[in-house]
């Protein structure tokens, strides 16, 4: 994951904004709740499985590769 794409991650969850007049820099709300890290911990956890997930099916050589990936994908449901 790139540092771009952890900043979208927060703003999505609501834990980060951009702003304009600060280009270079993201800033955190000062009221950041359990909901919002939650929700930031649960889109990075999803990127990753999906990253995962990737490597293995264009890696793998095995019958089962596609049922790796969707086991992968699945934990997401748990």
């Amino acid at each position: 994951m790139t540092q771009d794409e952890i900043i979208e991650m927060a703003e999505q969850a609501g834990v980060a904004f951009s702003s304009d007049d600060y280009p270079d820099i993201w800033g955190v709300h000062m009221h950041v709740g359990k909901q919002e890290i939650e929700a930031f911990a649960k889109l990075v956890a999803a990127k990753e499985r999906e990253a995962c997930a990737k490597v293995c099916e264009s890696h793998g050589t095995w019958d089962n590769t596609e049922t790796i990936a969707k086991a992968i994908r699945a934990r997401g449901q748990q």
